[in-house]
Order: structure tokens, then C-alpha cells, then sequence
């Protein structure tokens, strides 16, 4: 080969090898998510259909709300898919997310043992329940990691004006499907998203004590990280997302997906 000809050659492998890695680069969609999305099993249902249809690779970050906005607001990843209404809003006024959509609910339920030692099963509000706990000073596991079931269960004791402290109320910073175990191991109360506790119900058999009040509604919102205060987020890959979720495919599959017969979240979208 002469020595023309091999520079060429050189040249064109070294620009084949650029444009592969552009293509996988763009081609890698990163999602921070909740740990209670990711424990319900609804993500390994919705995100390989929308791998299929757009050939791509979907990276799913879950972690606490908190940390999982923090990470949008980095940069960190392209999309985020979390349920904490208030706090959502606050980064999206801030410009760090565009985009919002609804995409579905659910609800949180008090959960507990059996024989029900704070009687919650007869309370008629959750202010009340939550005032029975803190009475008789039954064990309550907290998640305590800034997640949107902590910051839900934190609007709630301040709400029944309770301040949640004492040797009764332990938080340990983990994620909603290890709550339910400690929750189970110690015969505790625990606030706790739907979705999860139908998904756990086979492996954790506390009970659904409370539920029902309007005050523990619980929506999922998706959003995009804004491409101007982050130029290397994929913008057009976390449109392809939110369009997903929010379309007649997405929304389909979250309205048929199930454990034991039951519906896990509802679709908003549509």
C-alpha cells in the first residue's frame, strides 16, 4: 500500500470510528427516576417498548426524588420522571426542566400489622390516623432520603400539626421496597405509594390500614432537562420519552399493567 493511500486509509478509519461514537452516544437516553417507579415493575414493562421503537438504549437512574431532580438540575441526566408536584415546580421556575406532563397517579396508604395497635382502620382522616400513631407511639419507619414518599409523608405530620420525633419514629434512608421489609421486620406503620405496596404484597404481608382521603393523591410528571443550561443532555431523545409516555402506546401500558389483578398507577395523559 502506498504511502498516500495508507494516510487515506488511516483517515477514513479514524472517521468511521468518530461517527460510531457519535451514534452511540446519541443513541443512550439517561433517566433519574424514583426507587417507588422502579420497585412497582412498571419500567421493565414501558421502557423496552420504547427501546424497540426507537432503537436506542434507556440508562434508569433510580434514587430518591430529591437526589433524582438534583440530577436533572446537573445535567446528569436528559429526563426525569419523579412525584413530587411542589418540588418539580420549583426546579421548572428555575428553568432547569422544560416540558412537564402529566403522566399518571396513584395514591399513598398507611400500611401496618395486622392486629392494628394505633387503630388506624377506624380513623376517619389521615390527620387522624397519623395523631393515633404518635398517641400510643407505634413504631414508624420513615424513609428519611428526601424521596417524594418522604416529602409527602413530611407535609402530612406537619399538616396534623405532629411533630414526628422520639424513639417511635425511625428513619432510615433507604428506598420504598427496603422500607416495606424493615416495615414488615419490625411490625410497623409506613406511608407508602400504592403501586409498591401492590407489587410487595406477595413478599410483605402488613396491611392497608388507611387510605382514601384526597390528601394522599399521588401524581407522576415527566420533564425534560433544559438543553440551554445543559448543552450535552439529549433533548430530542427525552422528547422522544415524554412523547412516549404521554401517547396512546405509553399510556396504554400503564393503564393494562398489573400485579394480582390489580391496577398499579392510572394514566393521566389521555
Amino acid at each position: 500500500m502506498g504511502k498516500i493511500l495508507r494516510i487515506v486509509w488511516v483517515i477514513s478509519v479514524v472517521e468511521l470510528m468518530m461517527l460510531a461514537s457519535n451514534s452511540s452516544a446519541s443513541d443512550v437516553l439517561r433517566m433519574s427516576t424514583t426507587t417507588s417507579t422502579e420497585n412497582s415493575g412498571l419500567l421493565a414493562v414501558l421502557n423496552p417498548a420504547f427501546e424497540a421503537q426507537h432503537n436506542i438504549k434507556l440508562e434508569v437512574i433510580a434514587v430518591g426524588t430529591g437526589k433524582a431532580l438534583r440530577m436533572g438540575a446537573q445535567g446528569d441526566v436528559d429526563v426525569v420522571f419523579v412525584h413530587a408536584p411542589g418540588a418539580e415546580l420549583k426546579y421548572v421556575k428555575s428553568g432547569d426542566f422544560i416540558d412537564r406532563k402529566a403522566v399518571m397517579h396513584n395514591d399513598f396508604v398507611l400500611i401496618g400489622p395486622a392486629n392494628d395497635p394505633a387503630t388506624l382502620a377506624t380513623a376517619k382522616t389521615v390527620k387522624e390516623a397519623l395523631q393515633r400513631i404518635v398517641d400510643v407511639e407505634a413504631t414508624f419507619i420513615s424513609r428519611g432520603d428526601d424521596s417524594g414518599t418522604h416529602k409527602k409523608e413530611r407535609i402530612l405530620w406537619k399538616k396534623a400539626g405532629v411533630i414526628a420525633a422520639g424513639d417511635w419514629y425511625v428513619e432510615v434512608g433507604q428506598g420504598m421496597g427496603a422500607v416495606l421489609n424493615i416495615a414488615n421486620e419490625k411490625q410497623a406503620y409506613a406511608l407508602t405509594d400504592r403501586g409498591t405496596q401492590i407489587a410487595f404484597a406477595d413478599k410483605v404481608p402488613l396491611k392497608v390500614l388507611f387510605e382514601g382521603d384526597s390528601e394522599l393523591f399521588n401524581p407522576y410528571h415527566v420533564m425534560a432537562v433544559n438543553p440551554r443550561k445543559h448543552e450535552g443532555v439529549n433533548y430530542d431523545l427525552a422528547m422522544k420519552y415524554i412523547q412516549f409516555v404521554t401517547g396512546p402506546e405509553g399510556q396504554g401500558i400503564i393503564q393494562n399493567f398489573r400485579k394480582g389483578g390489580q391496577p398499579l398507577f392510572y394514566p393521566d395523559a389521555q
